[in-house]
């Protein structure tokens, strides 16, 4: 028996599909040795809905089956040639992806493509706005820097933006400048909003 360095049994491993100790004996008439390996009945596909009924078969019995196996026996030479064509399953006609009868949003809307594909396949969150026009990831962050709703118009975000320099300034909090990151953040988000074709 050949055996690893460390003591054990090399052959327990050495071949796909053994399972040691499966069935006492060989399936093959008249065959003493352990059957371990699995192969299918004789008679074929079970019958109904009863699960297969497994043989277990020795080595030498399992690669004299696997030697005589046919994938093809019983087929007619038409089945034969569909299942060896290369693009057999490619000629079946593929469904059609629904569309919602609405044309997408513009590309020039947006400038992250991400944003814009999420847009396409109705991930995107323009609905929130009554007027229709998009509103991308970045323009919903600078809406929630600034504390806007996703409705509010150029106007509103005029007067937001105002509220808040005036809150956050240092010229107005008597040089305090620990709202400076605050403002920093204010300030990007009216540039990225005013910009942005829902306030166009």
């Amino acid at each position: 028996m050949a055996r690893s360095g460390d003591g054990r049994d090399r052959t327990a491993t050495r071949f796909h599909g053994r399972v040691e100790g499966a069935a006492p004996h060989c399936a093959a008439p008249g065959c003493t040795a352990a059957g371990e390996f699995r192969a299918p009945p004789e008679g074929g596909a079970a019958s109904g809905d009863a699960p297969r009924a497994w043989r277990w078969l020795c080595l030498e019995h399992v690669r004299a089956f696997n030697a005589k196996y046919n994938y093809f026996a019983g087929m007619s030479p038409d089945e034969i040639e569909a299942e060896q064509r290369p693009y057999a399953g490619w000629e079946r006609e593929t469904r059609a992806f629904a569309a919602n009868g609405s044309p997408g949003p513009r590309w020039a809307d947006f400038t992250d493509p991400l944003d814009a594909i999420g847009a396409r396949f109705g991930q995107r969150a323009a609905t929130e706005r009554k007027d229709g026009r998009p509103l991308s990831g970045d323009d919903r962050r600078a809406m929630k820097v600034l504390g806007l709703a996703p409705d509010a118009d150029r106007q509103a975000l005029r007067r937001r933006y105002t509220e808040l320099v005036r809150r956050y300034h240092p010229d107005r909090n008597g040089g305090d400048r620990s709202h400076e990151h605050k403002l920093r953040e204010v300030i990007a988000a009216y540039d990225r909003l005013k910009a942005a074709p829902a306030f166009a």
